[in-house]
């Protein structure tokens, strides 16, 4: 292949030590990048207000060229805002009750593609690769084709892909499959979101499988498949047994005392089970008098899209509820809920994690979920703690070492966290090497590596990724808590 070009809605940036913002994606990525040589491309996060936005900023590092365009203000309203935010976000996580529909809104989300599309293509060589990435900028291939370009481009949606019942109440879906079929990967978190797609496609009658992973539509042909991002498994690992060290896990081991820790890790966000969470964890103490006074829950939710009504409301809403559970079950030496509302260092809650006896997963929708992964890699594998996950988040498919819940089940969520609390050593490490050993097996480097493969037409070697991995395992895709 010739250089990778890389575009996203934002871009992590070196700051002016070089240093890039820390996290599994950027790291991959930009080993890809520096391996091949090529071009970072996304929105600054800035706006240029009522103004055309200023030529594309570029920043060269190593063999890198970051390069970052503002937005307008009507831009951000509407592409970011709007539609990526308020329609494909709640559609994609299943809450038809929260999309907002608006024929202008529809029409910057497609505006900004075609802006995005216009600032790449003078950069783009004949036979560079491009990588698209998340629900922000599904039209962009279309429009890189309208301009003429045959570079291979390849697509990936980190969220999850929802079924034919649920796409189709959006006005413009049959425009977003459209979009879909003019790469030549598009890839999905879990095998349950690649049948969604394939779904669509044959309830529309626009598409269909061909086999070996390929699918027909709108007259292209075009691969799909299942590519489960990884974290970076042995790193992170390292990185939370050094955290023991660091001053903010100290005392928050020494304030805990001899208590339980459950901790919780998530964006504000409703996909996130938050709400109902804290329900569980209230029945639970209230099912479990032995454990009053002998368990503290650590949720730290930073701010999130604090600018959309629905998530500022939603601040509000879990702080109350957490406020009223302390009131109503506290005591004076005990404060059942530690709720953080704010961003905590990778490298402090990488400490953080390790203490964690139960780590706390509970989303309604997720596409992966990393924290489920980064909780797993962080335990001490002489005294490991018990992943909770949600069975609707897409960790659930592969992590089969963890106790699965229904979110939805309050009841059943908090006898979840009675039966992992009380879990016997030997199960605990069984169950934590079973989820150890495949992420270090499936990292995020791995992740890349496979659907660059893909996309560039290098074949797999026997034992590598192929159809989502899926054949290398086995269908059971957990434990249910309620076994």
């Amino acid at each position: 292949m010739g250089r990778l070009v890389v575009v996203s809605n934002r871009v992590p940036v070196p700051d002016k030590g070089g240093i890039a913002p820390a996290g599994g994606l950027a790291v991959a990525l930009k080993v890809a990048l520096e391996e091949h040589g090529g071009i970072w491309m996304g929105w600054s996060g800035k706006s240029s207000g009522e103004h055309e936005p200023q030529p594309l900023a570029q920043l060269q590092q190593g063999n890198i060229t970051y390069a970052l365009t503002d937005l307008t203000d009507t831009d951000f309203e509407e592409y970011y805002q709007g539609f990526a935010n308020r329609v494909l976000w709640p559609i994609c996580h299943y809450r038809l009750d929260l999309a907002e529909y608006g024929r202008k809104e529809m029409a910057g989300y497609f505006r900004v593609n075609r802006f995005f599309a216009h600032r790449l293509a003078p950069l783009v060589k004949p036979d560079d690769v491009i990588w698209v990435h998340d629900y922000h900028l599904i039209p962009l291939a279309a429009e890189l084709r309208e301009m003429g370009l045959k570079n291979r481009i390849g697509f990936f949606l980190h969220i999850p892909w929802p079924p034919a019942d649920v796409l189709f109440t959006m006005p413009v879906h049959e425009q977003i499959m459209r979009g879909l079929s003019h790469y030549d990967v598009v890839g999905f978190q879990t095998d349950h979101d690649l049948e969604n797609f394939a779904g669509c496609l044959r309830r529309e009658g626009i598409g269909d499988e061909l086999g070996g992973g390929r699918f027909s539509a709108y007259g292209r042909v075009f691969k799909g498949d299942a590519y489960a991002i990884g974290i970076e498994t042995a790193a992170f690992a390292e990185f939370a047994k050094k955290a023991s060290t660091n001053k903010t896990v100290k005392r928050t081991r020494e304030s805990i005392g001899n208590r339980s820790l459950i901790i919780g890790v998530d964006r504000l966000d409703y996909s996130k089970g938050i709400t109902q969470r804290i329900d569980a964890f209230e029945r639970f103490i209230l099912a479990n008098p032995a454990q009053h006074g002998h368990v503290t829950y650590l949720q730290i939710t930073p701010k999130s899209r604090s600018e959309v009504p629905e998530y500022e409301a939603m601040q509000r809403m879990v702080a109350e509820q957490a406020g009223r559970v302390n009131g109503a079950i506290g005591a004076v030496d005990w404060v059942p809920i530690r709720y953080i509302n704010r961003s905590i260092g990778r490298h402090i809650l990488a400490g953080l994690y390790r203490l964690g006896k139960v780590g706390l997963v509970t989303p309604l929708r997720d596409g992966m979920n990393l924290v489920a992964k980064e909780y797993v890699a962080a335990q001490d594998p002489d005294d490991p703690g018990v992943l909770l996950l949600s069975r609707f988040a897409g960790a659930a498919r592969k992590l089969h070492g963890a106790l699965l819940v229904n979110p939805y089940d309050i009841e059943g969520t908090a006898n979840a966290m009675a039966r992992a609390l009380s879990m016997p050593l030997e199960e605990r490490k069984q169950r934590w090497k079973t989820m150890m050993d495949h992420l270090l097996e499936h990292d995020v480097t791995r992740w890349c590596q496979d659907f660059l493969d893909d996309l560039t037409g290098r074949p797999n070697e026997p034992g590598e990724h192929s159809n989502g991995g899926q054949a290398a395992y086995p269908a059971k895709t957990g434990i249910e808590a309620s076994d």
